[in-house]
C-alpha cells in the first residue's frame, strides 16, 4: 500500500493526522512581493477589486481581482484564473504578465476578469492543497468548505454577468507523483497509483462542452513557445485517452473543478510542465500567455 509519512495505511486521516500534515508546511516565498507587488496600480480600463481574503490570515492573504472597468453590456466576458493549484508557478506568474502586457490589447472586444492567485497561502507554501488539507480545484460546489472555492465563486456571482470563456492556469509537475498524489491516497486511506507525467503542455476540455476546434488553437498557439506533450503508449495523458494532440477531457462540474465554477461554453484548462529539460519559468510563463491570446484569439476570428 502507499508510503507516506502520515497517517496508517488504509486508514482515512483524522483531524489529528490533518494537523500533523499542517505543522510539516512553511512558508517558502512571499505572496505580497510576487504577486500582489505585480498589480497593476492604475491601468486605463480596468480595476483591482478586493473580493475577499482567507480566513487563515486575512491581512496576510487578501484575494484580488481584475476587472473591466465598467463592465459592458454588449461585449462578451472572458475569465482568467491562476493559482487555484498555489505551486503551479507559472499559472499565477503567466497571469500576471497576462495582466501587464497583453490583456489591455482586448479590452475594447472583450469584458475581461482576471484572478491571479486563488489559494495564495497554497502559493506560499508550494502547495496543492489549503490549511484544511482540502483540494480547491476539488471543491467548487454549493457551500464549498475550502475558502479559496468559496470566496472566488461568490464573488463572479456578484458581477452579474454570463461568461463566454474561462482559461484555467496549470501545471503538471513531478511533485504530482513524489508528494500530491502519494499525500492524496494517504489522506483518503486507498492506493496511490502514480501516473507518467507528460513531457509538454496539454489541455483539459470539459467533457460537456469539449469544443474541440477550440482546445486546438489554444494547442497550436502554445506550440509556438513550447513542445506538445505527446500521448503515451496507451494513447493517453496522465491515465485519460487523448482526444486530439494535446487534449484530453474531464467532467469538470462532476468533479468540483474550477474550470467547471461557471456556465461557459469555452472552457480550458492548461497544463504545462516546468519540469521538463526543454523548459524554464520563463518559458512556462509565456506558454500560459500563449494559451490565454490563443483562445481570446480564436473567439474572435470565429466572431463569436
Amino acid at each position: 500500500m502507499q508510503s507516506y509519512s502520515i497517517g496508517e495505511p488504509g486508514k482515512p486521516w483524522n483531524d489529528e493526522h490533518k494537523a500533523q500534515w499542517l505543522a510539516g508546511q512553511s512558508v517558502q516565498r512571499s505572496y505580497n512581493d510576487e504577486v500582489l507587488a505585480k498589480l497593476p496600480t492604475d491601468m486605463k480600463g480596468f480595476s483591482v477589486v478586493q473580493y475577499g481574503a482567507l480566513p487563515y490570515d486575512e491581512a496576510r492573504y487578501p484575494l484580488h481581482a481584475i476587472i473591466s472597468e465598467p463592465m459592458s453590456q454588449t461585449k462578451p466576458t472572458v475569465l482568467v484564473t491562476g493559482g487555484v493549484h498555489g505551486y503551479e508557478t507559472s499559472g499565477v506568474q503567466g497571469a500576471l504578465h497576462f495582466i501587464n502586457n497583453e490583456m489591455a490589447l482586448y479590452a475594447s472586444r472583450f469584458n475581461i476578469v482576471v484572478v491571479p492567485c486563488i489559494s495564495p497561502w497554497g502559493y506560499e507554501t508550494i502547495n496543492r492543497w489549503d490549511p484544511l488539507a482540502l483540494d480547491p480545484n476539488r471543491s467548487f460546489y454549493n457551500d464549498s468548505p475550502a475558502p479559496e472555492a468559496a470566496q472566488i465563486m461568490a464573488f463572479l456571482a456578484s458581477l452579474d454577468t454570463t461568461f463566454l470563456a474561462h482559461i484555467d492556469l496549470h501545471e503538471t509537475t513531478d511533485t504530482d507523483n513524489s508528494e500530491f498524489r502519494p499525500a492524496l491516497a494517504a489522506r483518503e486511506g486507498t492506493v496511490n497509483h502514480n501516473w507518467n507525467i507528460p513531457d509538454g503542455f496539454y489541455t483539459v476540455a470539459d467533457a460537456q462542452k469539449p469544443q474541440l476546434e477550440f482546445q486546438k488553437a489554444v494547442v497550436e498557439a502554445v506550440s509556438h513557445v513550447t513542445h506538445i506533450a505527446p500521448a503515451d503508449d496507451k494513447g493517453c495523458l496522465i491515465g485519460e485517452p487523448m482526444q486530439s494532440e494535446g487534449v484530453i477531457c474531464y467532467d469538470k462540474k462532476k468533479l468540483h473543478l474550477c474550470g467547471g465554477m461557471t456556465d461557459a461554453p469555452y472552457v480550458t484548462t492548461t497544463e504545462v510542465y516546468p519540469d521538463s529539460p526543454n523548459a524554464t519559468p520563463e518559458v512556462c510563463n509565456r506558454a500560459q500567455v500563449a494559451a490565454i491570446c490563443g483562445a481570446l484569439d480564436f473567439i474572435l476570428a470565429a466572431n463569436i
